[in-house]
């Protein structure tokens, strides 16, 4: 068995084959996410294959992340909930793992972050401290209405008497989705993504990536980003703007995305990950989403310590308290250049 790194186009068409065909796998296996990253963040990536002659059995796509504040360290997949390995058996698991160590020897890097829906092992430190959130759907709209809990549809229904509208589409609603999420990020304390990588996504994935906005008189006032894959699809960036919270944009929004989800033929809602007993861990169990924890896998060569690079370190505290003091205007302009080493 081989285990290389993904060097010319010639062989992605077997990578996203492989990835469709695996059980496991997640939207942020395929490869377009590859060339997101890179246009849209700067990051240099290795996706590496594992062959069994010239069968493709496994596959790990990594990502070098680089920063003055954090270092240098490998992740998979940075910005997204899932990513990891996959492969055959574990045997190949093994030897992917042991390829990944060497590429992050090779880059100097000093941990090694697997995004995985389940512990793989090899040894590994194991942090738990996220779930995501799944909304099994139901065969119809009006059986999923039917089964929510009052008190969500009548939240539904406020937002709809106060003249709310939803409207959905692809790039041409992105610089409405982006002033939203854009000043709900400020509000929160965290920098925010660029335009580009939005772009990079909607040029990516045309098809199965689309814009939800919720407008009052003409103006975004909640807008999310739906994103589908076989059979489920995942809302991974979603925002309302605080002076509407009394209207319910954001219940108006979630409806919207989950019924479209339905007519299209999805099976699975994914509410996107969160920490149990937290604001939004509470909004997504409302709707009926069960949580699954997560296991995101570490190898820290010789350091005995996990890296903590969670707003909830304490050492972050200040500096996201004074982000939210800062205009938007200023937030948008420094919040790339740093949330891009984020991940």
């Amino acid at each position: 068995m081989d285990v290389s790194v993904l060097m010319h186009p010639g062989e992605a068409s077997g990578w996203d084959d492989y990835v469709e065909r695996h059980p496991t796998a997640t939207n942020y296996h395929q490869l377009g996410w590859k060339s997101v990253i890179e246009r849209g963040f700067g990051h240099k990536t290795h996706y590496l294959l594992a062959r069994d002659g010239e069968t493709l059995v496994g596959l790990l796509p990594l990502v070098i992340m680089k920063s003055r504040l954090f270092g240098k360290f490998a992740v998979s997949m940075p910005f997204f909930n899932y990513g990891g390995m996959l492969a055959d058996d574990e045997a190949i698991e093994e030897a992917l793992l042991a390829a990944a160590k060497r590429t992050a020897i090779e880059e100097q890097s000093s941990h090694i972050e697997l995004r995985h829906q389940s512990t793989h092992g090899f040894g590994l430190q194991v942090r738990q401290h996220k779930v995501t959130m799944i909304l099994d759907l139901a065969e119809s709209v009006e059986l999923q209405w039917k089964g929510l809990d009052a008190k969500v549809r009548n939240q539904v229904r406020k937002a709809e008497k106060s003249e709310l509208s939803v409207e959905t589409g692809g790039t041409d609603l992105l610089s409405d989705f982006y002033g939203v999420f854009c000043r709900n990020m400020r509000d929160l304390g965290t920098p925010v993504y660029g335009l580009s990588f939005f772009k990079e996504i909607l040029r990516s994935f045309p098809s199965s990536t689309s814009i939800f906005v919720v407008r009052l008189d003409g103006r975004p006032v909640a807008a999310g980003i739906a994103s589908g894959f076989k059979e489920t699809i995942e809302v991974p960036w979603a925002s309302s703007l605080r002076e509407y919270r009394n209207l319910c944009p954001n219940m108006l929004l979630y409806w919207s995305m989950i019924s479209s989800s339905i007519d299209r033929g999805f099976r699975k809602f994914d509410f996107g990950r969160s920490t149990p007993g937290e604001g939004t861990h509470k909004f997504k169990e409302q709707w009926g989403a069960k949580s699954f924890p997560l296991a995101w896998e570490y190898w820290t060569g010789n350091a005995k310590d996990l890296p903590d690079l969670s707003p909830k370190n304490p050492k972050y505290e200040r500096a996201i308290e004074l982000w939210k003091r800062l205009p938007v205007a200023v937030a948008n302009r420094l919040g790339p250049s740093i949330v891009r080493n984020i991940p």
